[in-house]
């Protein structure tokens, strides 16, 4: 079994919940794209944990858990990372995390290109996270990047090393004035965070391959939302690479192998990190109400989330960019201070109204098209089955079901790994 969980919108849908929540019916959790420039946010048992490398089943003690090819790694960012956990109480071994030897390495240099090209668009900047995501992709094929594999020989991980500093040099001093990256810093560093992470790091398409032959069940955690993915998201304001579904394979490292089940995150209204045309975005103080009654900060960051009501248009988009079989709405206890509940139903330019998802260089011209549903005005975060649930907020459940033509499985009414009801 192999199914993939990933986001319809524009990220920070509540994957890292809905993972944790059931990677306890799976083996493998593997994350197959992105670095740390996001973050899931968990809640169960053991705590509260910010996870931005791991997969997010490296919090259940029996799941084994795959950071594969498609990632690129900061790595000083991960053993902090694996530190804070271990801190908190979970035991991370190479038993239960495995590393590709094909990821490829977030080096300082691409977090200080990161850096100087958002300084230098000063107001066009992208909203990038500044963790070097985008140069490290670029040099992944630019053929410059290092891969995790090479830390075992650091004799020729110098020699090539040298050249590529010596090419990043070219644009970080005499492109932007900045100051020149030394080779022996660069593998003060690897030497330093590296070989702490050797024990872990494996040909795990290899491991994968072998764990699917077996029979076991693998889940593929994806990080953002399809309108942020490098091609079908709202480019150029996306991620720089491919968080969609169907990319899950190949980014775990398994071509070969095709899922079975694909999984969509949306939240019960939308949110936004980051910069780029978000239609539905509400202002003032109606934002900051619902802003703070979902807690609406980046994990990664601490950027407050732009918000707004749900969107049908994104949300259908996303749906068939993810191939999505079901959905779980998260956060649907988030509206219960509302009298009237606002969906976006269609985006409006010049007096004409669409239902289909625009080219993004046009979606800043477009108004959305706005309904309202009645409210609940009611605590549902014990709500554990579907009796529990107020007529209103069943209703809204199902006016979104059929609006976005998707099956509605699973329904978070709390942060906590139990809050939830599922739907049938």
């Amino acid at each position: 079994m192999l199914t993939a969980i990933t986001g319809i919108n524009w990220g920070d849908e509540g994957k890292g919940r809905m993972v944790d929540l059931l990677s306890s019916e799976y083996d493998v959790v593997v994350r197959y794209q992105g670095g740390n420039n996001a973050g899931h946010t968990v809640v169960n048992e053991k705590g509260k944990f910010i996870l931005n490398l791991l997969p997010s089943g490296i919090l259940r003690d029996d799941v084994v858990n795959v950071m594969g090819n498609g990632m690129v790694v900061d790595i000083k960012h991960l053993v902090e990372e694996m530190g804070r956990l271990n801190d908190g109480g979970i035991v991370i071994t190479p038993k239960n995390l495995k590393i590709s030897d094909r990821a490829v390495i977030c080096m300082p240099y691409n977090v200080m290109q990161d850096c100087l090209e958002e300084t230098r668009l000063a107001g066009k900047k992208f909203g990038s996270t500044r963790r070097g995501i985008a140069p490290i992709y670029g040099d992944k094929y630019m053929k410059k990047a290092v891969r995790m594999g090479e830390l075992f020989d650091m004799n020729a991980l110098k020699e090539r090393l040298a050249d590529i500093v010596e090419w990043k040099n070219l644009t970080i001093v005499n492109v932007y004035n900045g100051e020149p990256v030394k080779l022996d810093d660069m593998m003060d560093y690897l030497k330093t965070y590296g070989e702490k992470l050797l024990p872990f790091i494996t040909d795990t398409g290899l491991y994968l391959n072998e764990a699917n032959k077996n029979g076991k069940k693998i889940m593929f955690e994806a990080q953002l939302g399809a309108l942020r993915d490098i091609d079908f998201g709202i480019y150029p304001y996306t991620s720089s690479s491919n968080s969609i579904a169907a990319y899950a394979p190949i980014g775990a490292g398994v071509p070969n192998l095709k899922l079975d089940l694909s999984i969509g995150i949306t939240k019960a209204y939308s949110t936004c990190v980051g910069e780029g045309p978000f239609t539905v975005e509400y202002f003032g103080e109606k934002a900051e109400e619902l802003r703070k009654a979902g807690g609406e900060y980046g994990a990664a960051t601490g950027r407050p989330r732009r918000v707004g009501p749900f969107d049908v248009v994104a949300s259908k988009y996303g749906i068939r960019m993810q191939g999505a079989d079901e959905i779980a709405l998260t956060k649907l206890d988030v509206l219960s201070y509302l009298d009237e509940i606002e969906v976006c139903v269609g985006y409006e330019k010049d007096g004409v109204v669409t239902e289909e998802f625009p080219f993004t260089q046009n979606l800043e011209s477009y108004k959305p098209v706005l309904i309202k549903l009645p409210g609940w005005k009611k605590d549902i975060s014990g709500a554990r089955k579907v009796s529990d649930l107020p007529k209103e907020a069943i209703d809204y459940i199902k006016y979104i079901e059929k609006a976005v033509d998707a099956k509605i499985k699973y329904v978070s009414v709390g942060a906590e790994r139990e809050a939830y009801v599922i739907f049938d």
